[in-house]
């Protein structure tokens, strides 16, 4: 865990929710210097943040995921993934749903095939909104 709190703050905080390490009193240019040393470490980092200060940090992980609802601006946009809720149970239903079989990117392409054209045929009046929805919902992927 990297937090800007005090070092009292962040103790308490990664003993209630079980994290063995975490470094406390940081600036954003100690959270990137961080990020930077696990990303040599282990290859593949993510951070989690939600605000002004976190978003550098977001921008130098290989993976970067904002707290939809309470995050700044600036971590939303930073940010690869944004969270539509501040619930942290989310992200290993997020590493689950993204190793699945069809994967965020051919999924994304796989349901344009499969919906794209009844979007045209929609356009041309000869299929309707629902039936679109219904082909893309349908796909295996989702």
């Amino acid at each position: 865990m990297l937090t800007g709190d005090n070092e009292k703050t962040a103790r308490n905080v990664a003993e209630a929710i079980g994290v063995d390490e975490y470094r406390a009193e940081l600036l954003p240019a100690d959270k990137v210097k961080v990020v930077g040393e696990l990303r040599k470490e282990l290859r593949q980092v993510a951070m989690v943040g939600d605000g002004v200060n976190d978003a550098p940090a977001m921008a130098e992980a290989s993976l970067g995921i904002a707290m939809g609802a309470i995050g700044t601006d600036a971590a939303i946009e930073t940010a690869d993934i944004a969270l539509m809720s501040d619930d942290l149970s989310k992200i290993p239903w997020l590493i689950r749903h993204s190793r699945k079989p069809c994967g965020s990117s051919s999924k994304t392409s796989s349901s344009l095939w499969a919906s794209g054209p009844f979007h045209y045929a929609g356009i041309g009046g000869i299929a309707t909104l629902w039936a679109a929805i219904a082909a893309d919902m349908a796909h295996p992927c989702w």
